[in-house]
């Protein structure tokens, strides 16, 4: 499909806005067995046993950022040369936690006693394979992957860092991976359940031969002005769904949605770390003076998204809820 032209200015009006209880149903289209089905290929697809630790921005030069996957305690700083290291989260001396520790010219140093750690192997003390992508920070657990290794996350195709904007979103929900995944994989949801922000979804593709979900939709910016795009939803790994925004406004644009297994609460049930990244472009010259204004527009950006993922939290937690205790209909 050849890329329609982009339009003179990104903003359409809506001539009859319709209300939200007489829009077309989606429910017949949003088949469970037809997100069950994605969910599962991408289930199946290997993530060489690499996990969104969160933000490469939060990991800091001067103290120690902690995080928890699949249970294990972990610890993530910036050596001399501002590399990424990651170990795990308790101090080989006495087991005191780690995180928030303070570094000292690349080295932690435990608050209990002063050991130093300088990323390499150290009294039983052995560091994990990290990875900085300049967005998003990664450690790899070969003990709970159960993977072949792979050197390196198969991070998704995204804009350049010189032409783009990024910003990043993390929250936690009472879930399990699949849970997040899932709700990605239904974008038949979106106008109906976000109404504040879509409109006028239709499904073009349900990915059921490509394996690309292809929807076009608009994002609401007033009751009749909305900015009109297509998307394609793609699930590269077990823990991942991509958007990448094909046509209209913002064409190049990906959001990332990663989910990371935290491990159980202290209630029993399981709790998993959302980290959705949004890298924007866009073609229009006023977008390179929007770069400009990058620390104002990120907590913008980071707060638009958790206002959506207030929302889809709160459906990955519920399905979660009824398929642990065996109400999840299918």
């Amino acid at each position: 499909m050849s890329p329609r032209p982009r339009r003179r200015f990104p903003v359409s009006l809506r001539r009859d806005p319709v209300a939200w209880h007489r829009q077309e149903p989606t429910w017949r289209d949003a088949s469970p067995r037809l997100i069950d089905a994605s969910l599962k290929r991408a289930q199946a697809r290997a993530a060489g046993n690499w996990y969104v630790l969160g933000p490469s921005a939060a990991i800091r030069p001067d103290s120690g950022y902690g995080a928890t996957v699949q249970g294990t305690e972990i610890v993530a700083w910036r050596g001399a040369e501002g590399t990424l290291v990651a170990g795990p989260g308790a101090c080989p001396h006495l087991g005191a936690a780690l995180a928030q520790a303070p570094v000292r010219c690349g080295t932690l140093v435990c608050p209990w006693h002063g050991l130093a750690l300088n990323g390499t192997p150290f009294a039983g003390w052995n560091p994990y394979p990290a990875h900085d992508d300049g967005v998003l920070a990664w450690v790899r657990l070969d003990d709970h992957g159960g993977e072949k290794p792979l050197d390196a996350p198969a991070v998704p195709r995204r804009p350049t860092t010189a032409t783009s904007l990024a910003a990043v979103y993390t929250g936690t929900g009472v879930c399990e991976p699949e849970d997040i995944v899932a709700n990605r994989l239904d974008p038949w949801h979106g106008a109906w359940f976000h109404p504040y922000s879509f409109v006028d979804l239709t499904v073009l593709d349900d990915g059921a031969e490509t394996d690309v979900l292809t929807v076009r939709v608009s994002f609401k910016l007033a009751r009749r002005i909305v900015v009109p795009v297509t998307a394609e939803f793609t699930a590269p790994g077990p823990r991942t769904v991509v958007m990448h925004i094909t046509e209209g406004e913002g064409q190049g644009s990906v959001v990332e949605t990663h989910a990371t297994p935290r491990g159980t609460g202290c209630d029993g049930r399981p709790r998993t770390q959302v980290t959705e990244a949004i890298i924007a472009t866009s073609h229009r010259p006023g977008f390179t003076l929007a770069r400009t204004a990058a620390p104002l527009l990120r907590p913008l950006m980071s707060h638009a998204a958790g206002r959506l993922w207030r929302d889809d939290l709160a459906y990955a937690e519920r399905r979660w809820e009824l398929r642990s205790s065996g109400r999840f209909p299918g």
